[in-house]
């Protein structure tokens, strides 16, 4: 017998996919409570939208996303996040299935958590949001832009029960 109700018996609030984010830290960025919690924070915020997929994350040191962004941005600094798009093919809306990786930098979270009073897992936040927003279409090169995408951020955030990590900066004021 069918465990799986049919789609006409399956109540209408069931969600029938979802969107995942998977985080990986191969160097022992975090405690074990700590990715735990970012995983279900991701997991969390990501909930809220719309779209189905799945996100890998990758908590990487300085040393690997300088690497990194030599490599893909030809860019010899650090960053803090890089957002590879593996389904850049489709339109960025809300029927987008995401398929994404994603490095977040562990380092640049320490550094910006201190700047900004709060803990690194909640920068390393951040981070993952800001990286789905990109996959989503929201990008960060004009004022304007960047901060309808920080405000977006801190509107997930704050939907999902956490407090907005962003508000208030503006280029001129973020390090």
């Amino acid at each position: 017998m069918d465990d799986d109700p049919s789609p006409s018996t399956r109540a209408p609030d069931t969600p029938t996919r979802t969107l995942t984010v998977e985080i990986l830290d191969t160097n022992h960025s975090l405690d074990a409570p700590s990715l735990a919690w970012l995983t279900d924070a991701a997991n969390r915020v990501c909930a809220s939208l719309p779209n189905t997929g799945e996100i890998r994350v990758s908590v990487v040191d300085d040393r690997r996303m300088r690497e990194a962004h030599n490599r893909y941005s030809a860019l010899d600094s650090t960053t803090d996040v890089l957002t590879f798009d593996l389904a850049h093919d489709q339109p960025a809306d809300t029927s987008k299935v995401l398929d994404a990786d994603l490095f977040v930098c562990a380092d640049e979270a320490q550094r910006q958590a201190q700047t900004r009073n709060h803990d690194t897992k909640h920068e390393l936040l951040l981070y993952i949001v800001h990286g789905v927003l990109h996959c989503l279409g929201y990008d960060d090169h004009t004022e304007e832009d960047y901060q309808a995408m920080h405000a977006r951020e801190d509107q997930l955030l704050n939907a999902a029960g956490f407090d907005a990590l962003f508000e208030g900066n503006t280029r001129e004021n973020t390090p």
